[in-house]
């Protein structure tokens, strides 16, 4: 039986890895920390990877904030509107691009690829919100993005490589193309959808510069936008201890904010992991 050899080049990835890894875990362990750590380690700077003086009282803060509360609340309704919208929309644009039979399916494809190269750019893309009577209202939030052309693409192929014998056989039991798309071809897609669909929920997620030029009125502000004003500005935290505790109260509640930020997409990474790597690749096979 033939033995595997560690060879040196094998030793070399794995070092590379293993900072890699670093690098990532260290700022997420120390904004951990920070952020369950007592206010007098804090201002000393006394503060690496592990909380010092356990203190869970800056999220009590957070969690009754009626300003980050609303925008939580709005982020999720952003998130789960835009994600459902963007599939629906980029699954039919998909797999009906994925037919050959489709009447200028080619002047269709160039013109979306033409997107990811060129854009009309901010101002004009403004002034179309503003005559659309969009602006200010959540469809500012989940249009401008609700189709990527690159996950357009992807998902295009996967049909692509999808059985024709199946469709024929749907075709046969009288089903029209709506509906062997619904009742043969989606029911089979769950890795791709999962796979996409975490993208688009990422990217809604992370969201800050559609809603911060579209949006005006506070109350219906993203998380992240609350996020930033408290990373950048420190805005509304004012007055809400003692003068002489004000930047170490700042500095908890903005690393605290940012681990509720980014709780829920963790949470929901591992549900689709399985989805994941599949989806990806199997709609990359072909282009």
């Amino acid at each position: 039986m033939k033995k595997n050899r560690f060879s040196v080049f094998d030793l070399l990835i794995y070092v590379i890895l293993i900072v890699i890894i670093i690098c990532i875990l260290f700022p997420l362990l120390h904004v951990v920390a920070v952020s369950f750590s007592s206010a007098k380690y804090i201002f000393t700077n006394d503060i690496t990877i592990y909380p010092k003086g356990f203190n869970v009282e800056v999220y009590k803060w957070i969690l009754r904030d009626p300003k980050i509360y609303n925008a939580y609340k709005n982020t999720l309704y952003y998130v789960s509107l835009g994600t459902v919208l963007s599939l629906i929309a980029t699954s039919t644009g998909a797999y009906a691009l994925s037919k050959k039979k489709l009447v200028f399916r080619k002047k269709f494809m160039g013109a979306i690829i033409l997107t990811m190269f060129f854009s009309g750019g901010m101002i004009p893309s403004f002034l179309t919100i503003k005559n659309l009577g969009i602006y200010n209202t959540t469809w500012a939030v989940v249009l401008p993005g609700l189709v990527s052309s690159w996950y357009l693409i992807v998902m295009k192929s996967f049909f692509e490589a999808f059985p024709g014998e199946i469709e024929e056989s749907g075709e046969l039991d009288g089903l029209n193309d709506i509906g062997t798309f619904w009742y043969l071809v989606l029911p089979v897609s769950k890795p791709v959808l999962a796979a996409i669909g975490l993208f688009y929920a990422v990217g809604l997620w992370n969201s800050y510069y559609t809603p911060f030029i579209y949006l005006d009125s506070q109350n219906k502000f993203p998380l992240q936008l609350i996020l930033r004003s408290l990373l950048v500005q420190g805005q509304g935290l004012e007055g809400r201890a003692g003068q002489s505790d004000q930047p170490v109260i700042l500095e908890s509640i903005k690393y605290a904010t940012i681990i509720v930020s980014v709780v829920p997409i963790i949470i929901v990474y591992p549900f689709l992991q399985k989805y994941f790597v599949t989806g990806v690749l199997v709609g990359s096979i072909k282009g």
